[in-house]
């Protein structure tokens, strides 16, 4: 079961990963400056169905591209999602209450690949071959 804590950790370990937080105290993680993954705020795109409400948990994940998204969009769990506002656009979202239906390996591969769409390619080249 994975939680907003093994996120923080995980994206930390990262080479060269910041984490900064926004006005109102949501974590962005960022390399070299580019961001691969957020808590975004309240959008118009993202609401509970139930309430109508903008949500406020959610985290935004890019990954590689279109075709990985939409593997990740088909998972049975139902644990990611995508808005409009992504069409076209290679990241998916989760709710954070979400993470629970993850464990801590799948999430270190979803900040992973993350961070690696935004790594610089050197960067990235060391990582991988540490982790071969």
């Amino acid at each position: 079961m994975a939680t907003m804590a093994d996120l923080d950790e995980l994206a930390l370990a990262l080479p060269e990963t910041t984490k900064e937080l926004s006005d109102d105290g949501r974590p962005e993680y960022r390399v070299h400056v580019k961001l691969f993954c957020c808590q975004r705020g309240r959008r118009k795109d993202a609401v509970d169905p139930e309430t109508g409400e903008r949500l406020d948990d959610v985290l935004m994940f890019r990954v590689p591209d279109l075709d990985v998204k939409e593997l990740l969009l088909a998972d049975e769990r139902a644990v990611f999602f995508t808005t409009s506002h992504f069409d076209g656009y290679p990241a998916v979202l989760v709710r954070i209450p979400e993470l629970a239906h993850l464990d801590r390996d799948e999430l270190h591969d979803l900040v992973a690949e993350a961070w690696l769409t935004r790594a610089q390619k050197r960067l990235a080249k060391a990582w991988l071959a540490e982790q071969a």
